[in-house]
């Protein structure tokens, strides 16, 4: 079987389950956001098959969660909250010998697209007397912070496992970026 199109069924069966599984949320934030496993999927693309694809399928669930829970207030808003923000998990295909390293800077991207955000169009938001920076470090640290150590400790497990149970069909020395 052609190699792409592994690749491209993985990341269509991944993008789906991310979709899924973000509608169920383990717990809200106290100031909003919520905690998901919906990133999973996409750090084991990452993972398993490198950063462009991971990236492409972080970005492709981006652009999906603006049909279903999109709170948009300027474009660039729309660019930072979605795309982007989702397609800094690819990253986590950077380090595969050390998946937390490629995993933190994943989030680290996607923590900082979203922080921006905050800074630049949410900081209307904050409490009187606190900072817009402040304010959206901590709005985004109280979801993304437990996302992230949930994912960092479950996926490079869970890819394991998957990695070793699925069959050998090619080289994926060579796939990598």
């Amino acid at each position: 079987m052609d190699r792409r199109v592994i690749i491209l069924t993985e990341m269509a069966m991944a993008l789906a389950l991310a979709l899924l599984l973000s509608h169920f949320r383990l717990f809200r934030a106290p100031y909003g956001g919520s905690v998901t496993l919906a990133m999973i999927p996409i750090v084991i693309i990452g993972l398993r098959w490198g950063t462009r694809a991971g990236i492409m399928v972080g970005v492709a669930l981006g652009f999906l969660r603006l049909m279903f829970d999109p709170y948009i207030l300027h474009w660039a808003q729309y660019v930072l909250d979605y795309p982007l923000a989702f397609g800094f998990l690819g990253l986590s295909g950077l380090r595969i010998h050390r998946p937390w390293v490629g995993i933190t800077l994943g989030f680290a991207g996607r923590f900082a697209s979203h922080v921006v955000t905050g800074i630049l169009f949410f900081a209307a938001f904050a409490p009187e007397g606190t900072p817009a920076a402040l304010y959206s470090v901590i709005y985004n640290g109280t979801f993304l912070i437990p996302e992230w150590l949930i994912t960092v400790l479950i996926a490079p497990w869970l890819f394991r496992r998957l990695d070793d149970n699925l069959p050998v069909v090619m080289d994926r020395g060579n796939s990598r970026e």
